[in-house]
C-alpha cells in the first residue's frame, strides 16, 4: 500500500509540471463553467433588469385597468412577485383622502427582501402618477371634490381641516398636501395606496439558474481532462521505458497501475470539489441534496478513472493514443450533453446518448443538484457508471499486461 501510495503522489506532483495538462484538468473546466453559464443568462449578463410580475385585477373598473398599464410600461423579464388588485380598488380612487385606501396584495419570496422592496416604491410610484393625473385634472379634480364633500358632510366624525381642504380643491387644483385624520373613518391616517404582502414559497422545478446547468458541464470536462493526462502519462511511461524499469523495481504490476488510479482518482475528486466550491460560493449552485451529490460525483469519479485505464491502451504512442482518444471522447460529448444541455437535445440526439458515460455523469449530477432525484432514481445512472468504471478498468489492465 506504501508504495502505491508513494506512486500516486509521484504522478500528483508530476501533473502540475505538464502546463497543457494541467491547463485542461483544472482552468478549462472553471472557462466552461462560468462563460457558458453567463452566455445562458447568468447574473450579470447585461439583459433586462426588470422586476416582472404575475397580475390579477379582482377590481375590472377603468381606474384598476389604468393603474395596471402604468406598471406593465416598465418592462418585464422573469417573475419575481404577483399582485392582486383588490375589488374597490376604482371606488377607492375617487376617495383618495378619507375612507379606506385602494388595497393591492403583493407576494413575492421572502429570501427576496430587496426585490420585494423595489416592487413596493415602484406600487407606490404609480399610485403617486395616479395622484398626480387626478388632481392635474380639473374636471376629475372637481367631480372627487363634489362628492367627497356629499359623503363627508353627513359625517359627524370628518376632521374641519378635510371639509375645508375639500371646499377649496375645485379653486387649487394643484394643491397635493391635505391635513392627516384624527380618529374616525374619514381621513383616517390617509394613504394613496395600501400594500399588502402575502409571503410566496417557490417550489423548485428544473435549475435555479443558468450554472446549475454548466457547472455538471464543467466537472465533466475536468473528469476528461484528468481522463487524457494520467491515460496519455501512463502511455509515455510505456514507450520511454518507465512503465519497464518500474516492473523491475521491487514492484507488483497491480501497485504500479494503482498507484496511477488513485492518482487519478484523487485529482478528480479534487478538481470536483474546486468547481463546487466556486459555483456554491459565487454563483448560487445550491444541492438538492447533498448526500447524492457525494453519490454521483464518486460514481463518476470510478467511470472515469476505468476510461482513464483504457485510453492509456488506444496507442503505442502519445499522438496516438492522445488522437484516438479524442476521436471516442469528443463524439460521446456532444451527444451526453457536454456541449449541448440534454434538456433542449432534440429526442433522437438524448437516444443516441444512452450509449456515453458522460450522459449518465451529468445526469447523476444534475439530479442531485437540481432534478431532486431521489435514492432509488439516482440508481441507473449511479449504477451505470460504476459498471462503466469496472469494465473499462478490467479492460484497460488486461491490454497493458
Amino acid at each position: 500500500m506504501r508504495a502505491t501510495l508513494a506512486l500516486a503522489i509521484k504522478d500528483l506532483r508530476v501533473l502540475p509540471r505538464i502546463r497543457m495538462a494541467f491547463f485542461f484538468t483544472v482552468f478549462w473546466p472553471v472557462i466552461v463553467a462560468v462563460m457558458f453559464g453567463l452566455a445562458f443568462g447568468g447574473p450579470g449578463d447585461g439583459g433586462s433588469s426588470a422586476i416582472a410580475v404575475a397580475l390579477v385585477d379582482e377590481d375590472g373598473t377603468d381606474a384598476s385597468r389604468a393603474f395596471v398599464a402604468r406598471l406593465e410600461s416598465g418592462g418585464r423579464g422573469q417573475r419575481a412577485a404577483y399582485f392582486v388588485i383588490k375589488p374597490g380598488f376604482g371606488e377607492q380612487t375617487s376617495r383618495l383622502f378619507y375612507g379606506s385606501p385602494r388595497e393591492i396584495e403583493v407576494g413575492a419570496d421572502p429570501a427576496r427582501k430587496a426585490e420585494a422592496g423595489m416592487i413596493e416604491g415602484l406600487l407606490m410610484q404609480a399610485a403617486a402618477e395616479d395622484m398626480q393625473r387626478i388632481m392635474s385634472d380639473p374636471v376629475a379634480s372637481a367631480e372627487m371634490a363634489n362628492r367627497a364633500l356629499a359623503e363627508v358632510g353627513g359625517d359627524p366624525d370628518a376632521p374641519p381641516e378635510l371639509t375645508r381642504f375639500l371646499g377649496e380643491l375645485k379653486s387649487f387644483v394643484g394643491t397635493p398636501a391635505a391635513q392627516p385624520g384624527r380618529g374616525g373613518r374619514a381621513g383616517a391616517q390617509w394613504q394613496p395606496l395600501k400594500v399588502t404582502s402575502a409571503p410566496v414559497v417557490r417550489e423548485r422545478r428544473g435549475p435555479a439558474n443558468s450554472f446549475e446547468v454548466t457547472f455538471p458541464q464543467g466537472v465533466l470536462w475536468g473528469l476528461i481532462g484528468c481522463v487524457m493526462s494520467f491515460g496519455l502519462s501512463l502511455v509515455a511511461e510505456r514507450t520511454r521505458g518507465t512503465f519497464v524499469r518500474l516492473q523491475m523495481a521491487p514492484l507488483s504490476r497491480a501497485q504500479i497501475l494503482g498507484g496511477k488510479a488513485l492518482a487519478c482518482f484523487v485529482a478528480m475528486i479534487a478538481v470536483q470539489t474546486m468547481l463546487y466550491a466556486i459555483g456554491f460560493t459565487f454563483f448560487g449552485v445550491r444541492p438538492g441534496s447533498w448526500p447524492l451529490l457525494v453519490l454521483a460525483s464518486l460514481s463518476a469519479t470510478i467511470a472515469f478513472c476505468g476510461l482513464m485505464m483504457l485510453v492509456a491502451t488506444l496507442g503505442q504512442t502519445e499522438q496516438a493514443a492522445s488522437g484516438t482518444a479524442w476521436a471516442i471522447l469528443m463524439p460521446m460529448s456532444m451527444v451526453g450533453g457536454g456541449m449541448i444541455p440534454q434538456f433542449i437535445m432534440p429526442a433522437w440526439m438524448n437516444t443516441l446518448g444512452n450509449a456515453s458515460p458522460i450522459k449518465w455523469a451529468i445526469r447523476a449530477i444534475e439530479g442531485a443538484l437540481w432534478r431532486n432525484f431521489t435514492l432509488a432514481e439516482m440508481l441507473l445512472p449511479c449504477g451505470i457508471l460504476i459498471v462503466v468504471g469496472i469494465v473499462s478498468f478490467a479492460l484497460g489492465t488486461r491490454r497493458l499486461a
